[in-house]
């Protein structure tokens, strides 16, 4: 199944038939093909970022899913900084005065880990038949004694890591059958390691990895919604662009050809039961768009270079640890000392989506009607500009008046506002006609 980003009509299972092909060189994506002059030693970079942060505060990590988003809108300098600090978004939006009910619910966590611990049962046993019905039909799965479940513990996400990188490893040169549950892979996003978690990952005989995406939204009728599943092939995206560098470490190591696949099964409940099914589904499309948008992003150490003297996201916490005690101004401030790209897909994907609409909408900027509207105005900027454009004197602003009464985009607002105008000069309800009586 190929995962259209969103606009996908049904969910269907196929069978992986083909050739293997030519995979990206092995590789961590990176803003700029070469450090910049003013680029940090780690040690220095991490103190500024603590800095940010406010001392004492534990960085938030980084989960695919917004790894997703951020990849999703490249030229949000503020996300970028604000996650490659690992600075709460949340609570900071909190302290602004623009909380957003954004996550999961409690009940929807706890139904999803349960629904995935019944998929991982008994070793795997239920997710291997899914993945052979999947992947490689009317061939047998293998025996529950036959597949390998090494253990991924370790300290920290760093030692985590390197623990699932050696069980990749091994399990590789082993030619065998392996699960790895919920390994850890790092992914550098803006010049800084960014930790991600699949639910799964599965290594085949033939040297070649399958990434494993359980969800809880149901598959009716072997379809299920399009959004979810474009969000969740997207995720999975990045799953596959974090195990690529390992790959090719793996293949090094072990002289096999290593490849990840970029068919990755997605599992979730059948129809209104707790069954699992699953489906494959193609994610070259949502992968080669992320790793793209990742190189896009600017170097989180040259953002903060360019942020006035003194300037912090600290909320400086009470002694309960959850009041903030900085004013809301201030902190206005220094969000505002980096630079957004707001547009309305940011409501579903971004904590701070709130306090930018608002922001947007003061300034009058164009963006807040979203990026088709924004390409579509060309050179106008704000709301008064187009007004202007749209107005029978002709372009008053700067922008309009160099494109001039010629540009698409004046001609075409001018030609709304005359139908507008000529829609409104009608009566909404027409009179009488002469030779019928009025009605009494």
């Amino acid at each position: 199944m190929s995962v259209p980003d969103a606009r996908l009509p049904r969910v269907n299972a196929f069978r992986d038939s083909r050739p293997a092909s030519a995979a990206p060189p092995a590789g961590r994506p990176t803003a700029t093909p070469s450090p910049p002059p003013g680029d940090l030693p780690p040690g220095v970079r991490r103190g500024r970022l603590t800095e940010l942060r406010g001392p004492g505060v534990r960085p938030r990590s980084l989960d695919a899913r917004a790894l997703a988003a951020l990849a999703a809108n490249p030229g949000c300098r503020r996300r970028a900084l604000l996650d490659g600090a690992g600075i709460d978004k949340g609570a900071l939006a909190q302290a602004l005065g623009s909380p957003a009910a954004y996550g999961q619910s409690q009940f929807a966590i706890v139904r999803g880990n349960a629904f995935e611990s019944r998929v991982k049962a008994d070793g795997g046993t239920e997710l291997l038949r899914l993945l052979h019905e999947r992947l490689a039909p009317g061939t047998p799965p293998p025996a529950p004694e036959e597949v390998a479940t090494p253990d991924l513990s370790a300290a920290g996400p760093e030692g985590r890591a390197a623990r699932t990188a050696l069980a990749l490893r091994e399990a590789t040169a082993a030619g065998g059958w392996a699960l790895l549950d919920h390994p850890m892979l790092v992914v550098e996003v803006a010049g800084s390691p960014a930790y991600v978690e699949p639910d799964a990952v599965v290594v085949h005989p033939d040297g070649s990895w399958t990434v494993v995406e359980i969800k809880s939204f149901p598959m009716i009728d072997g379809s299920a919604d399009a959004a979810k599943v474009g969000a969740a092939a997207r995720q999975a995206a990045v799953y596959v662009l974090a195990l690529e560098p390992v790959a090719g470490h793996a293949g090094a190591h072990t002289g096999r050809t290593v490849r990840v696949r970029d068919r990755v099964l997605l599992v979730c409940p059948k129809d209104f039961s707790n069954l699992p099914t699953a489906a494959a589904v193609d994610v070259r499309k949502q992968l080669a768009t992320t790793r793209r948008q990742l190189a896009r992003l600017t170097r989180v150490e040259e953002i903060a270079a360019a942020l006035p003297d003194g300037t912090t996201f600290d909320l400086r916490l009470a002694d309960d640890g959850k009041t903030p005690t900085r004013r809301p101004e201030e902190l206005a401030e220094a969000v505002e000392a980096v630079d957004a790209a707001y547009a309305p897909e940011c409501l579903a994907a971004c904590e701070l989506a709130f306090h930018c609409r608002k922001r947007s909408r003061e300034d009058g900027a164009v963006e807040a009607l979203g990026r088709g509207v924004r390409g579509e105005l060309g050179g106008l900027r704000t709301i008064e500009e187009v007004l202007a454009a749209a107005g029978p004197d002709g372009p008053e602003s700067p922008a309009a008046a160099d494109d001039g009464p010629d540009d698409p985009a004046v001609a075409a607002l001018r030609r709304a506002a005359a139908l507008r105008a000529e829609a409104l000069a009608r009566p909404s309800v027409p009179g009488p006609r002469a030779e019928e009586p009025a009605c009494r």
